[in-house]
């Protein structure tokens, strides 16, 4: 009876909370800084806790908590027993509670360098951060990143909450030592607000209720900030109209809609959009949900717009209010957040995914590098792990976007490994490049098609890998001299000749062999469209760059030919007394030593040159050209 009387009171608490709306909130800063223990607390004196779970929490604190007999509230949001188990907390977990002013969702994120990509994805959709500082220890180099990230992720408000004050003696010294040293650093972030509060979240000090052991504090507690805060209004004023269509729901001859969640603004019947893409308009005649017809679709809403005519749309497109439309481009400048621990190199292909929007993309240029302790501007080649930077991006198609500084929801979007389909970096776009919209495709009288007729062949690309030593040259040029005795119309791209002109610039990095092979797929590219028979005979070690390579032409013409030799034949034959100087230390980043070579994993042709000979190895490469009808 007692949980049923509790109910009923939470319920009537529930339909009188939010004339401020509901906040959402995410918990960050360093490990160990009590992040689970603050929101555990705002649970328990929110008084929204059942007779049954406080019993539990009594329970789990007396085997897994930290905080001798009295209860752990870190445990109601450690849910995972590797969290329990270690005393952290690994994964993003959320949790609702109320006042009678206002809704909260609160985001616990881990602390724990590794998992910042968690972080990432809890900052990404709150309103306010609350920054937690351990008193003892300070601003530490995770604070900062973390408030970076809050400030990257588009969160406007953030609350200092300097924790375990009872730890030093409640020091109104050592608060206003914190305070000042995390002004320095995140003043010029562009918050809107900064309010640093010192708290104690084990013992409930200025959470609820005011501290008597801190009565020199004169400023709001915790949860008077956090009703009062005002984040409606700036929402509101900045977001135009965003559907990303996710799905063209036609059931039957009778009905086609265009499915997905509005992403920002607002849609009525009668409303004007328009495409993204395409610049096509059309009015609203419908917004239509499974309980029936809306008069008014807002953001976050789960719709079906029905339109007044027909016009091209399909999953990935954006309809827009015609008077605010999006950007659409396919070159631009963006922030980035590496999240895995293979580096990200510019040049290499990527899927970028932004709302139901699918591209391969390439970044061009990584512009800087973020250094998350003094916030200034590095140079730098690659990201690694949990590093921020600035690049370019390309991508193959056009997109339709926001700068994130405008719209959240349409300014945002995830890096995906083409090979593996792990998220590997989240990325903001800041804006679309110049030079996007001032260069477009001339039309020629004179195409590829033709130009292959009047040769009499198809166009391919023969693209020879393997390691150094496996004979992809010596193949490579008796393919090529094998066609041109027939009268056939090629070119050949060799790994050496070409760093004498066009490559000779790179070196042998990851990111300069990746470079590499990025121009040669360009040039290949040209060959094909010449209608010739190109020839490209590179160690190409990176299977992405070779895909990359793959998808530059159509799919029939990229011929993989794998010319595989064990390592100790490659060495044997050291031709160019290459591996000689790679043992003496003379030569870095060699593959096969010190730099990988990922096999093809299903090459059109596998040439095992161990025990084939070169000119029979040809052979095969013109037999198979012979039987796809690439020559007669």
């Amino acid at each position: 009876m007692a949980d049923d009387a509790i109910r009923a009171e939470v319920a009537e608490r529930l339909t009188r909370a939010g004339e401020n709306g509901v906040l959402r909130v995410i918990t960050c800063g360093s490990v160990d800084d009590g992040k689970s223990t603050l929101i555990g607390r705002l649970l328990y004196d929110s008084k929204l806790l059942f007779e049954d779970q406080i019993k539990v929490l009594e329970r789990d604190s007396r085997k897994h908590g930290t905080a001798g007999e009295e209860i752990d509230f870190a445990l109601l949001l450690d849910g995972l027993e590797a969290e329990r188990e270690q005393g952290i907390t690994i994964d993003v977990a959320y949790r609702f509670f109320n006042t009678e002013k206002r809704k909260f969702i609160v985001a616990d994120t881990p602390g724990h360098e590794q998992y910042t990509r968690n972080m990432a994805t809890g900052a990404s959709t709150a309103d306010l951060a609350i920054i937690l500082v351990d008193a003892r220890k300070g601003v530490l180099t995770q604070t900062k990143r973390h408030t970076y990230i809050a400030n990257m992720m588009g969160i406007r408000h953030a609350v200092l909450a300097v924790n375990k004050m009872d730890l030093v003696e409640h020091s109104r010294a050592r608060f206003h030592e914190i305070v000042s040293e995390y002004l320095t650093i995140a003043e010029d972030l562009g918050f809107a607000t900064i309010t640093p509060i010192p708290i104690s979240a084990r013992y409930g000090d200025n959470i609820f209720s005011r501290s008597d052991a801190m009565k020199w504090h004169d400023g709001p507690t915790l949860m008077e900030h956090l009703e009062r805060v005002d984040t409606n209004t700036e929402k509101e004023a900045a977001y135009a109209f965003r559907f990303p269509v996710q799905w063209v729901n036609r059931p039957n001859l009778d009905f086609r809609g265009f499915s997905g969640t509005v992403a920002s603004g607002a849609v009525a019947p009668g409303d004007d959009v328009v495409v993204a893409h395409s610049g096509k308009a059309a009015k609203i005649s419908r917004v239509v949900t499974a309980d029936g017809d809306l008069e008014t679709a807002r953001a976050g809403d789960a719709v079906t717009l029905v339109l007044d005519r027909e016009i091209d749309i399909a999953r990935g497109d954006m309809l827009a209010d015609p008077q605010q439309r999006p950007e659409v481009s396919d070159q631009f400048a963006a922030e980035i957040l590496w999240m895995t621990e293979e580096e990200m190199l510019p040049g290499r292909s990527y899927l970028l995914k932004a709302g139901g929007q699918v591209s391969p993309v390439s970044v061009t240029t990584l512009k800087h590098k973020l250094n998350v302790n003094s916030f200034e501007k590095e140079p730098g080649k690659s990201l690694k792990l949990n590093e921020i930077g600035v690049c370019t991006l390309s991508t193959s198609r056009p997109i339709a976007f926001d700068p994130y500084k405008d719209q959240r929801e349409t300014g945002s979007f995830i890096l995906i490994d083409r090979f593996t389909n792990q998220t590997v970096g989240a990325g903001m776009i800041e804006f679309s490049l110049r030079r996007a919209s001032n260069i477009h495709t001339h039309a020629m009288d004179v195409d590829k098609a033709r130009r292959a007729d009047m040769k009499g062949q198809k166009p391919a690309v023969l693209w020879f890998t393997g390691l150094s030593g496996a004979g992809k040259s010596t193949i490579a040029n008796l393919v090529e001299r094998k066609l041109a005795e027939a009268g056939r119309h090629t070119y050949s791209l060799d790994g050496d000749n070409v760093r004498h002109g066009l490559n000779k610039d790179l070196g042998f990095t990851d990111v300069d062999r990746v470079e590499n092979i990025r121009r040669i797929g360009e040039v290949a590219k040209l060959f094909v469209d010449a209608g010739l028979i190109v020839t490209c005979s590179f160690i190409s070690p990176f299977r992405s760059e070779r895909q990359m390579v793959r998808e530059l032409v159509d799919e029939a013409e990229f011929i993989e030919i794998f010319v595989d030799a064990p390592l100790e034949v490659c060495m044997q034959r050291d031709p160019k007394g290459l591996y000689k100087k790679a043992q003496a230390g003379e030569i870095k980043n060699f593959t096969g030593f010190d730099s990988p070579y990922e096999a093809p994993e299903s090459a059109e042709i596998h040439l095992k040159t161990g025990d084939l000979s070169a000119e029979d190895a040809a052979e095969r490469v013109i037999e198979t050209l012979i039987e796809r009808g690439f020559i007669g």
